[in-house]
């Protein structure tokens, strides 16, 4: 889905305007099975910075957690326009993505680099407009 330009956020307007709707933001969630890399908390944090960059999102903290009894890693990229999220299961081979943004941001440009990143099998993905107005 593309921004489309002419009615695009304005300066202190982070409201996204696309096919003549008007909304807070988009949300992107992607679920990977038999994914790669789903217990590399390192690989993870790289992930989330380069999909990041790729919506053209302002990064301001991310936080990665890795846990013990199954390898799993969580994490969440907050952003500016909101936040990219992830948590593994590297048991079963699965990831799910959380991409939420407002403004000018491009959040389906996170699923390139996650798929290059994490490799998967199989995924599915569903893009969402919240807060459509009127």
């Amino acid at each position: 889905m593309a921004i489309d330009t002419a009615t695009a956020p304005r300066d202190g307007d982070y409201l996204v305007r696309t096919d003549g709707t008007v909304h807070a933001g988009t949300h992107v969630l992607v679920d990977f099975w038999d994914a790669s890399h789903l217990d590399d908390a390192a690989i993870v944090e790289s992930a989330l910075r380069e999909a990041a960059a790729a919506c053209k999102a302002e990064l301001l903290h991310i936080h990665v957690h890795p846990f013990q009894e199954n390898g799993g890693v969580s994490g969440v990229a907050v952003l500016a326009e909101s936040h990219i999220s992830i948590h593994t299961w590297p048991e079963i081979g699965y990831a799910a993505f959380d991409v939420f943004m407002c403004g000018r941001c491009e959040p389906e440009n996170a699923i390139p680099v996650l798929r290059r990143r994490f490799r998967p099998g199989r995924e599915s993905v569903e893009v969402r407009r919240r807060g459509v107005l009127g």
